[in-house]
């Protein structure tokens, strides 16, 4: 990651200072909050590719900067409602917004972001960006949604996963990936080549993070969270499909009605490993980012080009 910070470190924090002032508030509880939620920032791993994908094709400017600060409220936004519907009391090693300042506070915080960020683009008469991320928050609020029908019937086929993890992953970087080339070259067709791009990322990112949760000697411990919110992720659905009926009706009532016993778990885990979907996985999860380096390569290379195919990798290469 250092190479990263090399060709876009000066960038990322100017964007910092100017995040900070994009969300502060005269309300003094919503700006407590807006600090709080800045002091606990992930990897930033969105900003990054907003920066790069803008300058791979030209200068960073304001509107690169206001793309980042747009990408980075609504993702935020999203989290921070998604924390009050899973009732979760944890994200990235700290208490969530819901755990600290309850429901009612956590949902409005959430809408104040989203306001913050319809603001930022409208106010600037940057229309294409807005369309481009609003268009982002509708297909992830579809994928959260069809996920949600589909695992009460755990009736999910892999056209399906890959349906569901494109709406609900791939599309935020997706479009993270449109706003920072649009911010830099106006082209709809370049924008759209970006998108693309970073929709396959997504999706190589979704499987590395459903690979997790079984755990391999890279990864680390399974865990089994998925199996126990009955979600039904390409592992499982590969193993289901390459069973026999007998194991496969086990599998799916463990599933929907024993997900919490350990034992029953670890067994489920251990089928998956033996008939092979964690190496189905896998194989899908390259060729998706293989598909990524590929529409890379029609651009001139350059550092910048260097350190996103770098960023690419990390995704699938990632220890967490």
């Amino acid at each position: 990651m250092k190479f990263i910070t090399n060709i876009i470190g000066e960038e990322l924090k100017v964007f910092e200072s100017k995040f900070a002032e994009a969300v502060k508030s005269n309300t003094a509880l919503l700006d407590t909050v807006m600090k709080y939620i800045i002091k606990r920032k992930g990897k930033q791993l969105r900003p990054m590719f907003v920066f790069l994908c803008a300058k791979l094709h030209g200068n960073i400017n304001e509107s690169t900067y206001r793309a980042a600060a747009l990408v980075e409220m609504l993702h935020t936004a999203t989290l921070v409602h998604d924390d009050v519907v899973d009732e979760s009391m944890e994200r990235r090693g700290f208490f969530s917004i819901n755990a600290i300042w309850k429901n009612k506070i956590a949902v409005l915080v959430g809408d104040y972001l989203l306001s913050k960020g319809l603001l930022l683009s409208t106010t600037n008469n940057e229309f294409e960006q807005l369309h481009i991320m609003s268009d982002a928050i509708r297909q992830m609020s579809e994928g959260e949604l069809l996920q949600i029908e589909k695992t009460r019937k755990l009736n999910i086929d892999e056209t399906v996963y890959f349906e569901i993890i494109r709406n609900k992953t791939a599309s935020l970087l997706s479009s993270a990936c449109g706003v920072g080339a649009y911010s830099t070259t106006q082209s709809n067709e370049i924008t759209e080549q970006m998108k693309l791009f970073g929709e396959k990322t997504g999706i190589a990112f979704q499987i590395k993070d459903d690979l997790f949760d079984y755990g391999t000697a890279d990864i680390g411990k399974p865990t089994g969270n998925d199996i126990k919110e009955k979600k039904m992720t390409l592992p499982l659905i590969y193993t289901l499909n390459n069973v026999d009926k007998k194991t496969m009706r086990d599998i799916i009532y463990i599933v929907k009605n024993n997900n919490t016993d350990k034992e029953k778990v670890k067994w489920v885990i251990d089928t998956v490993v033996k008939t092979g979907g964690i190496k189905y996985a896998e194989q899908k999860m390259f060729e998706y980012r293989d598909e990524a380096l590929n529409i890379l390569k029609q651009f001139p290379s350059s550092d910048v080009s260097d350190a996103l195919a770098l960023l690419v990798r990390y995704t699938t290469d990632r220890k967490y």
